[in-house]
């Protein structure tokens, strides 16, 4: 899309400066005529600008009534332009005028403003052009030393062509690279705030949530001193003692995170812990388990790495659960020096617009605002991992995890 924008932009840009050169062109020929009292072909010369006008208002609403346009329809305009400074050019003296260097100009824009090879294309249409013209010269002008003149400007204009599609393509491409860095850092620190807003207002829910859920402990265990064999009070004080072990651990992965302590993980135990997981909060879930590592390889992580997995795990389950299947699919490998993990459901997947968009911002949906995607997201990104979502053919969703391995402990392992 950002694209497609930017190529209407510069059509538009393109536009709007070839309206302006027809108006000089106009008054350098009405001047070199009339003023100067030269012998042009002011007809041939006028019907080539009222062509260009014609041409130029024609795209000027073609292209206005068009939402997107393409790089191919920018090449298109730049090599109208090649056409026109040539035929103007024929016109008003061929390769002796003065002006033959403005074919220069669209070989510039495509510097700037096109890939390669359509660069490659005008560079080689402006030069033939101006080959064209120095070969249709007639001989008595181009006799004795104004040969060599003619020739060097000729070897001249190639050599700038050279420069200028070498050393302005290299700036535009630097200069691009450069806004996509810029671009890419702003929706980082965007990113960033969004989740340090989240921070605190978990921080402030779990500041709340601490003094309640200790008086409900206490009013719990009074309960259970007087119904002992109830299972509902038993179930009650479960539900709770997990929330306070879920707050205690929240404190423990905020305190990691801020004094940045990492520790080494081995995969085995994270799928130990993931199948402990599953089996504790969701018991009615078949978790069927490949893995596929041959080694004894580990990962380095922090505090928030495990609930990071647990929420895709969650997500996994809610989805199969939704379209009434109990079937969830860990896979678990080391691909390239690196943690393959993919979570597969029986749900009914994710859209094309939430593909675009789960991860990398809060989407609204019916299952909630898609903030554990979010959250497991920029985890596992600060982690050096990537996190990519997709469809698989049975339906359902596909969560994949690529994380680096820990190599100083492969290596230790290794070593021993």
């Amino acid at each position: 899309m950002k694209r497609f924008f930017k190529s209407q932009n510069q059509i538009n840009t393109l536009l709007s400066l070839r309206g302006v050169a027809i108006v000089i062109q106009l008054i350098i020929v009405l001047l070199v005529s009339q003023g100067l009292g030269y012998q042009l072909p002011v007809f041939a010369l006028l019907s080539v600008i009222g062509f260009e006008v014609l041409f130029t208002v024609s795209c000027y609403f073609y292209y206005g009534n068009k939402p997107k346009t393409t790089q191919l329809s920018l090449f298109k305009q730049v090599l109208a332009d090649v056409l026109f400074l040539s035929l103007l050019l024929y016109f008003s003296g061929g390769a002796t005028n003065a002006f033959v260097s403005l074919l220069l100009i669209p070989i510039a824009i495509a510097a700037v403003t096109l890939p390669l090879w359509m660069l490659a294309i005008t560079a080689i249409f402006s030069v033939a052009s101006y080959s064209f013209m120095l070969w249709l010269m007639p001989m008595h002008v181009i006799h004795g030393n104004m040969q060599g003149h003619f020739i060097g400007m000729w070897v001249n204009f190639l050599f700038s062509t050279l420069v200028v599609s070498l050393v302005v393509t290299k700036l535009a491409r630097a200069i691009n690279e450069k806004e996509r860095a810029i671009a890419k850092y702003r929706e980082k620190q965007l990113k960033q705030e969004k989740l340090v807003a989240l921070g605190i207002a978990s921080a402030q829910v779990t500041h709340q949530l601490a003094t309640p859920l200790a008086t409900a402990l206490l009013l719990v265990d009074e309960l259970k001193e007087e119904y002992s064999e109830d299972d509902v009070v038993i179930d009650i004080q479960t539900q709770l003692q997990r929330c306070s072990d879920s707050l205690h651990n929240f404190r423990q992965q905020t305190f990691d995170i801020k004094n940045q302590v990492a520790k080494t993980i081995f995969i085995n135990d994270i799928v130990e812990q993931i199948q402990q997981h599953t089996l504790l909060n969701y018991p009615d879930i078949n978790l069927e388990v490949v893995n596929d590592n041959k080694t004894n390889a580990s990962v380095l992580v922090d505090g928030a790495f495990l609930p990071a997995i647990f929420n895709l795990i969650n997500n996994g389950v809610r989805a199969s659960k939704m379209n009434k299947s109990n079937k969830l699919v860990l896979s678990v490998g080391v691909n390239k020096n690196k943690l393959l993990l993919t979570i597969k459901d029986f749900g009914t997947g994710f859209t094309d617009s939430k593909l675009t968009k789960l991860g990398l911002e809060l989407v609204e949906s019916d299952e909630g605002l898609g903030m554990a995607v979010f959250l497991s997201h920029a985890s596992l990104e600060r982690l050096g991992g990537k996190l990519t979502l997709s469809n698989h053919q049975q339906g359902g969703a596909l969560v994949s995890l690529l994380l680096p391995l820990d190599n100083s402990s492969k290596d230790n392992t290794n070593n021993a």
